[in-house]
């Protein structure tokens, strides 16, 4: 049956041979986690969460830094080229700005265990599907194609770290 979708309709949901017919849709669909039929920010996220923890044995505090620096720089291009390429300002399978971002969560609550990562988790994931506050400022202020685009695919991410974090850390001085 021939493809009767038009050249620039929206890719509404990407495919395997997506995924790997340019780095930055690997990148900014999380190999693949972002490819998830089901909730891809959550997938993401645990993605996330278990590269942390295979890293973690082998980074410094100050190497995770410098991780987090290069990804989100790395993601700010590849969240970029995706989204345009997908036709979409802000796809959920974009997932590169859940990682980075949780990413930096957990290394600023480090060393936790396993309850506190699955709280941070949960914390993160709240902030991140509800968007209220910085979160929504972000997500609407910077939306579009383009550098300005692919940032704002990153900030509320990273507004949502933000407010995990606040919360935890009023959380560890009650």
């Amino acid at each position: 049956m021939p493809d009767t979708t038009a050249p620039d309709a929206p890719l509404l949901r990407p495919t395997w041979r997506f995924l790997l017919a340019h780095p930055a849709h690997f990148i900014a669909l999380g190999a693949g986690a972002g490819l998830s039929r089901f909730a891809p920010g959550t997938a993401g996220t645990l993605w996330a969460w278990v590269a942390f923890l295979v890293l973690d044995r082998f980074l410094s505090a100050a190497s995770w830094g410098l991780v987090i620096v290069v990804a989100t720089l790395a993601g700010w291009w590849a969240c970029t080229v995706t989204a345009r390429h997908m036709r979409v300002a802000d796809s959920g399978h974009i997932v590169w700005d859940e990682v980075v971002a949780f990413w930096l969560v957990l290394w600023l609550i480090s060393p936790s265990g396993f309850w506190g990562q699955l709280a941070a988790f949960l914390i993160f994931r709240l902030f991140d599907m509800v968007k209220i506050g910085p979160m929504a400022w972000a997500d609407q202020t910077f939306k579009g194609f383009g550098p300005r685009g692919g940032f704002g695919i990153l900030l509320d991410d990273f507004a949502a770290a933000f407010c995990t974090l606040l919360v935890i850390a009023l959380w560890r001085v009650a």
